[in-house]
């Protein structure tokens, strides 16, 4: 059975102690994870999570779908090998297993400064805050650790979660870019969010 239903059910349920209830629903909401660097034995347990068109539907199209074990392997042989002053590249570990990504893309010439924010995370951990403490945390590393000033994301209009997870981070909506997206044969808004120093 799916976690977050689970919860949803326990805190629906009748005749229970609702104190009990709470503390189950405040588990779900701060389930433990860890940044890490990438490993290539991440690659089996990224497969089936990554293999989502929910989530491949709502990333670049260098996200592929269906998603194979070749395409986490070139993923991860990439992360090891990165420039690591240009990019921060983090597997979010849950259960001892990866169970997602984030990474700052450090920017260049008049951009210096800046960085962009991109993250994925398996659908079973969706809704329990894990992203939103992602964010915080990595944010939090690249305004320490680096000249930065600026994090930004730019999610697709259409994605609520992407947009509300920013939000509840942090990220303030500085615009809209009309028709900036051409993906699965659309085309689409993109939004801009930043966070600043």
């Amino acid at each position: 059975m799916n976690t977050e239903r689970a919860v949803n059910e326990n805190v629906i349920g009748c005749g229970s102690d609702p104190r009990v209830e709470l503390k189950t629903l405040k588990e779900a909401m701060n389930m433990e994870f860890v940044l890490r660097d990438w490993k290539l034995s991440d690659a089996q347990s990224i497969v089936p999570l990554a293999n989502n068109e929910k989530i491949a539907g709502n990333l670049r199209n260098t996200f592929p779908f269906p998603y194979t074990l070749d395409d986490a392997h070139l993923f991860i042989t990439k992360s090891i090998h990165q420039h690591k002053r240009k990019q921060l590249n983090k597997a979010i570990i849950i259960n001892d297993s990866a169970s997602g990504s984030i990474s700052l893309l450090m920017q260049d010439d008049v951009s210096c400064k800046s960085g962009e924010l991109g993250f994925w995370l398996g659908e079973p951990f969706w809704g329990k805050g894990i992203m939103t403490r992602a964010i915080n945390q990595i944010c939090e590393t690249a305004f320490e650790d680096s000249n930065s000033v600026r994090i930004y994301a730019r999610p697709f209009a259409e994605n609520e979660k992407a947009r509300k997870t920013l939000e509840k981070a942090g990220f303030q909506l500085e615009g809209i870019f009309k028709n900036s997206i051409y993906k699965n044969g659309r085309v689409m808004d993109s939004c801009m969010y930043a966070l600043t120093k």
